[in-house]
């Protein structure tokens, strides 16, 4: 019993001795980095990595290419995220200045992931906007507390300091209605990559189980991995050390010389009142006044609502009898296009079609939910108002249509289009054109 004691008090007075010859740093903490890389929420994140990333790596391994390019992009940016948490335990709480800076290094990774989806059309585009749309949940390490969000001042800081990429990528909810918390913010951020995400499943299910597994295994590594072990450690943020280091901020950088003469100012809006041609003695009038009329809120009572005849699950017209006064109708309507009969319509209740509507400026969905889906398809000189919060908006093959929308979850993508305008009126984190 005596023997015990005595070496626990020998292990005791060498450990005094230890810390007393290293002495303690100007950050505040001891001298070695060791302590703070045994601290529990970093072995947790060393946990986090072991059980979750080696699935995605392994996978990636596999399918080689642009899709093991991308994975280590991603693993890339776990690993400077641990560094970042090692940081913060040794630095005090920054300005917006010193925070930008802070983040720079995952801002540099996001800017190589961004740059992989540029350009020519991968046929990998899936697995590289998932991966690189996921990288987004990274940014929780920025929540300061529930008044966190971006002055104007403070966003054009961000500018200046080449940190554009990753405060868009924090999407529009940020900029005006503040980040959420933590653990909330990894879970919006990964259904926003979870667009793509299920497009790889839906596209390899049948054809190839490695890309399957892979992309199942990134979704693993942010729900539950990143979500859980930020519930576990940092559920209201980041805690920085009140005694630490101060965190450095770079000044910005100064305008290059001889700057460029501006460009030619942009063809005229297609929300402008104004012809650009007067081509005939009656112009037209543009989508300027509409939109004002829908945010002034007095239009509801021109909109067209979609009744209960009107979704696919209670058409009246598949009973197989036509009417001659629907033909009549059907036949002198000016919105009948050639490539089909006018549509709007919920179908399966997950999908909405809207099709072939011409001249339309009075379009309104209003009975939506997240989990539906927007098909805009072969509309011309057309306005739509979505009033609800949808899951995805697909814009395709439309000339001169007009969208409005409050909320949606994945993206809203426009494509084969010519003189196009979306505008979204609260937060849409991913569009596409």
């Amino acid at each position: 019993m005596e023997a015990k004691l005595i070496e626990r008090l020998e292990a005791a007075v060498a450990r005094l001795e230890s810390l007393s010859a290293g002495g303690i740093s100007d950050r505040g903490l001891p001298d070695g980095v060791d302590e703070v890389s045994s601290d529990p929420s970093v072995l947790a994140f060393d946990d986090l990595m072991a059980q979750y990333a080696a699935r995605v790596s392994a996978a990636a391994e596999k399918i080689g290419g642009q899709v093991l390019d991308v994975t280590k992009l991603v693993l890339e940016a776990f690993s400077v995220q641990k560094k970042l948490l090692i940081e913060i335990k040794q630095t005090q709480k920054p300005d917006m200045a010193g925070l930008v800076e802070f983040l720079k290094p995952l801002n540099e990774v996001i800017l190589k992931v961004n740059a992989m989806t540029e350009g020519r059309r991968s046929d990998f585009f899936n697995h590289l906007k998932s991966a690189g749309d996921s990288l987004s949940a990274l940014a929780w390490i920025a929540y300061t507390g529930k008044d966190c969000a971006f002055s104007p001042f403070q966003f054009y800081t961000a500018i200046a300091y080449d940190l554009l990429p990753l405060v868009l990528i924090l999407g529009n909810a940020f900029l005006t209605q503040g980040m959420s918390m933590p653990i909330a913010h990894v879970e919006e951020s990964w259904q926003m990559a979870e667009f793509y995400n299920n497009k790889v499943l839906v596209e390899y299910r049948n054809k190839d189980q490695i890309h399957v597994e892979w992309a199942k295994a990134l979704k693993e590594l942010y729900l539950p991995g990143l979500r859980d072990y930020v519930k576990s450690h940092y559920p209201l943020g980041p805690v920085w050390s009140a005694s630490g280091k101060k965190a450095s901020s770079a000044p910005p950088k100064a305008p290059p010389p001889g700057a460029p003469a501006p460009p030619p100012p942009p063809p005229a809006s297609l929300f402008s009142s104004e012809p650009s041609q007067p081509s005939s003695s009656n112009p037209k009038q543009g989508m300027s006044a509409v939109f004002q009329e829908i945010s002034s809120g007095n239009v509801s009572a021109g909109l067209k609502k979609v009744t209960a005849d009107m979704k696919t699950k209670n058409r009246t017209d598949r009973t197989g009898v036509v009417s001659a006064s629907g033909k009549e109708t059907r036949s002198s309507s000016p919105s009948f296009s050639k490539a089909g009969p006018p549509k709007l319509e919920l179908q399966m209740g997950r999908k909405w079609a809207v099709e072939n509507q011409i001249g339309r400026k009075n379009l309104v969905i209003d009975d939506c939910d997240a989990k539906q889906s927007v098909y805009i398809y072969g509309c011309k000189d057309s306005v739509l108002q979505i009033q609800g919060k949808v899951n995805n908006i697909t814009i395709d093959k439309c000339t001169k249509m007009g969208v409005v929308f409050k909320d949606v979850v994945a993206a809203c993508e426009v494509v084969n289009c010519n003189g196009v305008e979306v505008q979204c009126q609260r937060s849409g984190s991913n569009i596409q054109f």
